[in-house]
Parts: structure tokens; C-alpha cells; sequence
């Protein structure tokens, strides 16, 4: 059987932890298979694909190609179509077809870590990550609320009714990040605030931490941010994004290859993959 041929593409690209994780998700599941990164220029991204992309078994996509891919594929995935997005592509028999696998990592990351999507639930951010998770919460008929910064207050109105618009019966509102107040059954960061270099910030204020049961930061460098830390002292459930970037990945070989993987084998590639972002 002849060593499949795999890639994740983007631009720039320099710093992915794509090839790390992925090449380590085909050892678990005894696949021969090859992944590259490829770094392509804009000017350069149609004819790449007339002549690299198409040809490979499938490929991640990351900024800025997650919308330009769209019209070069055959078909799409009802998620990747309800979101407009696609990071994740599967070539076989001449069909080449895309898939969003952020919104099922994000919900297996949860899973994996105990978090229950219930109660009262907070959103802190209004921008592409919030609006994946929001739509999968919305989903599930469970009711959320934005906490934005003020400036950011129309987008979030937006937002909200565009997720009600979709989704029927969502329940949706949003607030000023500093009138949050009382207990929060899930607290999400869906910012950068807190994230590499500046590790040392927090999105939210301590007293507002002290009331979440659980906790939920999309960053994953580094590992746990100073919210993630804050909410596990409290005694809160607490869980960084590396889980949701490898659980995403897991979703993409689930696609390509129909492959299974145990949560311990998950948790032990999130562990080997802060030690290899520690490296860097």
C-alpha cells in the first residue's frame, strides 16, 4: 500500500503545530502516511492548488485560506457550509470535500475534560472562535451571553442575531465584560488576552473568576494562562485550548481515515505537545 500524503497550509505558516500533532495521530492509528507544511503565498494559492493540493489524500487549512478554498472544492460538509469555513479537506475518487473541525474539537475537548454545557454560560469575545463555540452551544439549546469589551458592543449585537436568525429558538445576549456579576455555571475565553507574551493578563477580573464552576481558555501557549490557573486554586473545573487543537485534529483523521483514538491516548498527545511547544 503506498505511504498517503497529507499537508496543513497556510500563510505564514512558520510556527504550525500541525505536522507534530498529526504525524504522531497516524503512529496511533498505524497509518503510513506523510505531513508537510506548506507555506503559500496569496498570489500563488489557486495554481498550488491546480497543481499540489488537489493531488494529496487530504490537508488542513489554517489563515488566511479558510474561505478562498471554498469554491476550488467539490462539495462541503453541513457544518462547514453553515459556518463558511472549511480548515479541513479529504480528497478521494476525484471528490474533494471540506469540513470544519473546530466546532466538534471544541465539544470533544469539553467531553474529554468533564465540562458540562449547562447553566449559565458566558462568552468572553465576539470574535471567529467565540462564534464557533457560541453556534455549537446554541445548538444544543442551551442559552449563552457575549462579555465584550465596550467598543466591541455592536458586534456582539450582531453576532446574536445572526446565531438567532440560524438557529432556532437560540437564546442569546451579550454585556459588557465589566458588568459581569454572580455565579457562572462555564466561563469560555474566546480572546487572546493572556496569551504568549503576555502571559502574565487575564481576561477577567478575580472576583469574577471566583464565581465560575468551570472554566474554558481556547489559548494554548502557554499551556495554563493565569484564568486557568486562578479557576483550578478556586476549586473551578479548568481546562486550557491545547485539548481543542488536538481534538480538532482528531476530527480531521476521523474524516479522512475513520480512525478511533482513546481519551488517554489523547490526553498523553496534549501532554507531549505542551512539552514540545515548551521547546520552541
Amino acid at each position: 500500500m503506498k505511504t498517503k500524503k497529507y499537508a496543513v497550509i497556510g500563510h505564514p505558516i512558520g510556527h504550525t503545530m500541525s505536522p507534530f500533532i498529526h504525524k504522531r495521530l497516524f503512529a496511533l492509528s498505524g497509518i503510513d502516511a506523510e505531513y508537510t507544511a506548506l507555506d503559500i503565498v496569496p498570489q500563488a494559492f489557486e495554481s498550488e492548488y491546480a497543481a499540489t493540493l488537489r493531488y494529496l489524500d487530504g490537508y488542513n487549512i489554517t489563515i488566511p485560506y479558510k474561505q478562498r478554498i471554498i469554491p476550488l472544492l467539490s462539495a462541503l460538509d453541513s457544518k462547514a457550509e453553515m459556518y463558511g469555513s472549511v480548515n479541513t479537506v479529504h480528497n478521494a475518487g476525484g471528490v474533494s470535500k471540506g469540513y470544519t473541525t473546530d466546532p466538534d474539537g471544541f465539544l470533544k475537548a469539553l467531553e474529554a475534560a468533564e465540562i458540562q454545557i449547562d447553566g449559565k454560560i458566558v462568552i468572553l469575545g465576539c470574535g471567529g472562535v467565540a462564534r464557533t463555540m457560541a453556534y455549537e452551544i446554541a445548538l444544543r439549546g442551551k442559552p449563552l451571553c457575549f462579555a465584550v469589551r465596550a467598543k466591541s458592543v455592536d458586534k456582539a449585537k450582531s453576532l446574536c442575531a445572526e446565531i438567532k436568525e440560524k438557529v432556532s429558538g437560540a437564546q442569546t445576549s451579550y454585556i459588557v465584560a465589566d458588568d459581569l456579576s454572580g455565579k457562572i455555571d462555564l466561563l469560555i475565553n474566546a480572546t487572546p488576552v493572556g496569551m504568549f507574551p503576555h502571559s502574565d493578563e487575564q481576561p477577567v477580573s478575580d472576583s469574577v473568576i471566583a464565581e465560575c464552576a468551570a472554566v474554558y481558555d481556547a489559548i494554548y501557549n502557554p499551556l495554563d494562562t493565569v484564568l486557568i490557573q486562578k479557576a483550578r486554586a478556586n476549586g473551578a473545573r479548568a481546562e486550557g485550548g491545547m485539548s481543542m487543537l488536538v481534538w480538532q485534529a482528531v476530527v480531521a483523521h476521523e474524516k479522512w481515515d475513520g480512525s478511533r483514538y482513546d481519551k488517554e491516548d489523547i490526553a498523553r498527545l496534549c501532554a507531549n505537545c505542551a512539552e514540545e511547544l515548551l521547546g520552541r
